[in-house]
């Protein structure tokens, strides 16, 4: 099976080619944004305040990646735990975002506003920050710069390989990976 080669900016609008173990190189634009970020960003919708990003067909990588050596634009950049920002997805998917990345399964409340809002989980390499690292050509802190690692920054990815691990028709990788284990 190829790669599927797709643009963030695009993610949202094809969601329906997508279904879960597809494997995909996507390119474009990416935020970064964890657990106190997060928050923040969900501080500034409560009280009406224009958030660091535009939402609509926005890609959030969960990520806090380590600075930037001599010569590179960032550090390791790889995922962190996605559950961690379960209780904020359902309504930045409602809003309109377009697609998460990150690693490890996802509530139901976050699998059902990804059906919902025909949007897409994709999963990156957990352990892999190096190559990760390897597909980012621009880093920019854009928020939250007291933060640190965990500010929020906009990165130019190029052929960053993840897998589809929820779709937007329910699909679950991890419900089918543990039915397909249970059959042997």
């Amino acid at each position: 099976m190829s790669l599927l080669r797709i643009n963030a900016e695009e993610l949202k609008a094809r969601a329906e080619e997508l279904t879960i173990g597809m494997k995909i190189l996507l390119s474009g634009t990416v935020y970064t944004s964890r657990d106190a970020a997060h928050k923040r960003i969900m501080s500034l919708i409560e009280e009406g305040k224009e958030i660091p990003y535009a939402i609509e067909n926005a890609v959030i990588y969960y990520a806090g990646p380590t600075p930037a050596p001599e010569g590179k634009p960032i550090g390791s950049c790889g995922p962190t735990t996605s559950g961690r920002m379960d209780c904020y997805a359902p309504k930045l998917l409602d809003m309109g975002l377009g697609g998460m990345i990150g690693k490890g399964e996802r509530s139901k409340e976050v699998r059902d506003a990804i059906v919902r809002n025909r949007s897409v989980y994709l999963c990156a390499v957990g352990g892999a920050g190096a190559l990760a690292a390897s597909c980012i050509k621009k880093c920019e802190v854009i928020a939250f710069e007291d933060l640190g690692c965990e500010s929020v920054k906009r990165l130019y990815i190029e052929d960053f390989p993840l897998i589809v691990a929820n779709d937007c028709f329910g699909g679950d990788i991890f419900e089918r990976g543990r039915a397909e284990f249970n059959r042997i």
